[in-house]
């Protein structure tokens, strides 16, 4: 078992936010009050600067922790979970690249109404959410010929083709919840060969059969950004005016094999 205070948890913080880490095993992560227009992030993760070969996540592996945040509804994006942080480049040891990549994660999402974060029509896709994304560890041929047409997505008619294109590669399962964040909940997620299961104050609440594949980082952030691929292809994103500040708190971080 690694706990808190054994992981090796690196700051990414952006426009202003602030990491402070509380004893061995708790965080409080913020971002400040802004206007739109400008990316405001407060993140810990275990994968800055390495490949997604080497990420320390491989199946299985289960996560607990108990986590609060500042309000019910809060402007862009936060959560906790394993994932391949598949978007953008980066930077890795060596003067490597890592490139982007299709989405493979399993976590406790928590978006607000600007987001629109599902490939499929009948699944949640903004509020609270236990989530997983499964994709191939490596871009198909015809992702990588056709990616220049990305560029096009936000024309409505070829951003409606693009979602469901990519919806035959990515298999995604999604349960949303409702609680108030702002109290301190427990949470769990156990990724095994061939179920997720999501917990919350010790009861299941969602199983699902859709694992991640690869090996995948531990991620906790807020920030103010939002994404939205709507069913009729129209596609969006940017930031969010917050006007307070914005926080989340983690404690008793712990993750061992499941």
């Amino acid at each position: 078992m690694m706990s808190g205070s054994r992981l090796s948890l690196q700051e990414n913080i952006r426009g202003g936010g602030r990491v402070a880490r509380i004893g061995g095993k708790s965080w409080h992560l913020e971002i400040p009050a802004g206007n739109a227009g400008s990316y405001r992030l407060a993140q810990v993760d275990d994968y800055h600067g390495i490949r997604r070969r080497e990420f320390p996540w491989s199946q299985p592996v289960q996560i607990s922790l108990r986590a609060r945040a500042a309000a019910r509804n809060l402007p862009g994006t936060w959560g906790f979970g394993l994932w391949n942080d598949p978007f953008g480049l980066a930077l890795v040891r060596g003067s490597g690249v890592r490139f982007p990549n299709l989405p493979n994660a399993a976590w406790f999402f928590f978006a607000s109404a600007s987001n629109y974060l599902s490939f499929r029509d009948e699944l949640p896709a903004n509020g609270q959410l236990a989530a997983t994304f499964a994709s191939p560890t490596r871009l198909p041929t015809e992702l990588i010929v056709g990616s220049p047409l990305f560029t096009l997505a936000m024309i409505p008619l070829m951003g409606r083709w693009l979602r469901g294109w990519l919806a035959q590669h990515i298999e995604q399962d999604a349960a949303q919840f409702d609680h108030d964040p702002r109290e301190w909940h427990s949470y769990g997620i156990e990724r095994g060969m061939e179920k997720v299961l999501f917990k919350i104050d010790g009861g299941l609440i969602r199983e699902t059969d859709i694992v991640p594949r690869g090996a995948l980082g531990l991620v906790i952030w807020i920030d103010n950004q939002y994404a939205s691929w709507q069913p009729d292809g129209r596609a969006r994103y940017g930031t969010l005016a917050t006007h307070a500040a914005s926080w989340l708190e983690i404690e008793d971080l712990e993750l061992s094999p499941a």
